[in-house]
């Protein structure tokens, strides 16, 4: 009697699990996300070499920062991929550099589509799936690609004026949520994470 019990418990715990599909297009979108902040990393990186070729030396300041910021966003959204048992595909950043003003033009164009398409959509569906980790990876990385592209636009206008004098020259990175700072204007906490200051990465 006790092994029929056993066979049907286990049977049920079996069925159960079975009926708990996995979120298929958060994990899609996860891995969608992990693919276009890798490559941003890896572009901004690059950006940033390529103003300090043209003279630029603040707007690269701003590009490694946001370098930084993305880099913790695609590890934010591997972790919470993992935690669904799943793990990214191996992939090779595609990207151009071209002059200064145009890898801002196209920065700031890559960081709107972000904010007005891809993650308000991506955490529309991780709501819709019930996956409350992806729903707060993507919104720290959607409230900074927010703050990145104002700081793109403003120096855009610097590159038209020919001049960097309204430039900050130092950033602040929130380690845990990518939140990025104009060092002299950061929060005593992260407006995102309420990480303390004393943790931030400078650049």
């Amino acid at each position: 009697m006790k092994k029929i019990l056993l066979f049907a418990f286990v049977c049920l715990i079996s069925l159960t699990a079975c009926n708990q599909a996995k979120p298929v297009k958060t994990i899609e979108n996860l891995k969608a996300g992990i693919k276009g902040e890798t490559t941003a990393s890896a572009k901004y990186a690059a950006f940033a070499l390529k103003a300090t070729e043209e003279g630029f030396d603040t707007i690269a300041k701003l590009f490694d920062a946001a370098s930084k910021s993305e880099s913790i966003h695609a590890v934010n959204h591997a972790k919470v991929l993992e935690s669904l048992g799943e793990k990214m595909e191996d992939f090779k950043p595609d990207f151009k550099v071209n002059t200064t003003a145009e890898n801002l033009k196209a920065a700031i164009e890559g960081e709107t589509y972000e904010t007005t398409t891809m993650y308000p959509q991506f955490m529309a569906d991780a709501k819709t799936e019930k996956v409350e980790k992806a729903v707060k990876s993507f919104a720290w990385a959607m409230d900074t690609e927010m703050k990145h592209q104002a700081f793109y636009k403003k120096a855009l206008v610097a590159v038209d004026a020919k001049s960097e004098k309204t430039m900050s020259f130092e950033y602040a990175v929130c380690p845990v949520c990518g939140n990025t700072y104009e060092k002299a204007t950061m929060d005593e906490k992260c407006a995102f994470c309420q990480t303390g200051k004393d943790k931030y990465i400078i650049i």
